[in-house]
């Protein structure tokens, strides 16, 4: 059933339990992307979002929203002649996240501002989605948010983000995996009881507002590389498959891209189907990038739903590569003594895929290889120390430090969470 796109963000999950994607992915002009390398980021990111939400918020709106969400730069660092850093973590919570933590909670209140209604927001978090949201939503009129962390499973800096809030922003840090906390987010969206009492929403790239403003990176690097490379592949690394989703979408829409590449952890699920055909979701084992600890992508679904689910047609534009724990440290450490610049551990694995990649495949010439810096490297510190790395932290985290913790633990049980919303 279809859907406006107001329903797709307060709503979520639609009935049957998938996930929204627009019925159509309208295409960007050829001649708009043109005079891309001649704008700024945020109206790079507006003729983008408007191609798809023309119908659904006018001109005027959607500029102010995106003018106030991606106040923020995402800069280009060169690593090798034809490899660069895409550094997205230069936002409030210093990750890739506040792209889309921003620009949902700004769709959010524009559209209840119209309704006048409160709502209830409720997201898992592997690590930096729950900091990005958290800073995103702060103090939005209307809007409660419930963030759900595994206990003991994100660093000290990625805790603070998501605890040391208050007013609107609760945190709960759940006895379990990220796998289970995504679990209970799931089950109350499809509780009747729980959506009859309260306006449940979610704010993890399962809502389609998540996605379409991470679009906007991949426009903007485009337009900074399209003059000198004939050819862009893009490396992303990958926990639950929004991100490299989002560029995906971007390619639908015409972005020229020649292929992508999702890194991941030893949660190496989508490369074992690329290889074999075949899914196996399991449970996620926990890693020095824990932030793509997860054992059942939710997007990956519509990654599929973008190829028709053949896999020989998404095999022919998506390459992925895993990598343990003690290979993503032999990476952060070559590339400090050899580049002379730090990368946290989601973005060695990036690094780590574009040198397989070079070996298993012949490179057409002016090819550039871009990895996404997702996070700042001090929101991983006992990973540093241990390396013997020092990391000078930004402003925005010294702060947290002085700021009182408030969380509640949980076990993973799904009355227990219930009945904590209810109540």
């Amino acid at each position: 059933m279809s859907v406006d796109f107001e329903t797709a963000v307060f709503n979520s999950l639609p009935a049957d339990k998938g996930l929204y994607m627009p019925t159509v992915l309208p295409q960007i002009d050829e001649e708009v992307m043109a005079n891309w390398d001649k704008k700024s980021l945020p109206e790079i990111a507006f003729e983008t979002a408007y191609a798809l939400l023309k119908d659904d918020i006018s001109a005027e709106d959607l500029k102010a929203i995106i003018d106030d969400a991606a106040n923020f730069d995402a800069p280009l660092h060169q690593l090798e002649k034809d490899v660069f850093v895409l550094e997205l973590f230069h936002g409030p919570s210093l990750a890739f996240k506040d792209f889309g933590g921003r620009f949902m909670s700004r769709i959010m209140a524009h559209f209840l501002k119209k309704e006048q209604k409160e709502i209830q927001i409720l997201v898992a978090t592997s690590g930096d989605t729950g900091g990005a949201v958290a800073l995103g939503f702060l103090n939005v009129p209307g809007i409660k948010v419930t963030i759900l962390y595994p206990k003991g499973k994100v660093s000290p800096i990625q805790e603070l983000q998501l605890t040391t809030n208050g007013n609107n922003i609760q945190a709960i840090a759940i006895d379990g995996t990220f796998d289970d906390c995504q679990a209970l987010v799931k089950k109350a969206f499809h509780d009747e009881e729980l959506n009859e009492k309260l306006n449940l929403t979610s704010a993890n790239s399962i809502n389609i507002s998540r996605l379409i403003p991470q679009m906007f990176y991949y426009a903007n690097t485009y337009a900074k590389l399209k003059d000198q490379f004939d050819n862009l592949i893009f490396v992303t690394p990958s926990g639950n498959f929004g991100n490299i989703a989002a560029g995906m979408m971007a390619w639908k829409m015409g972005l020229p891209v020649s292929r992508f590449i999702a890194a991941t952890n030893s949660n190496d699920i989508v490369p074992e189907f690329l290889e074999t055909g075949i899914y196996k979701a399991r449970p996620s084992v926990q890693t020095l990038a824990n932030a793509m600890d997860v054992g059942d992508p939710s997007n990956f679904v519509r990654i599929l739903d973008m190829f028709d689910n053949n896999l020989e047609q998404l095999k022919e534009m998506l390459t992925s590569y895993s990598y343990n724990d003690e290979e993503i440290k032999s990476a952060i450490d070559y590339v400090y003594k050899e580049k002379s610049y730090v990368v946290c551990p989601h973005t060695a694995t990036g690094f780590l895929a574009v040198t397989s990649d070079k070996i298993a495949q012949k490179q057409q010439e002016k090819t550039a290889y871009v990895v996404l810096a997702t996070a700042h490297p001090c929101k991983f510190p006992d990973v540093f120390k241990e390396m013997g790395i020092m990391i000078e932290e930004p402003e925005q985290v010294k702060d947290l430090y002085v700021k009182e913790k408030i969380c509640l633990e949980m076990r993973n049980s799904f009355d227990e969470f219930k009945g904590h919303l209810v109540s």
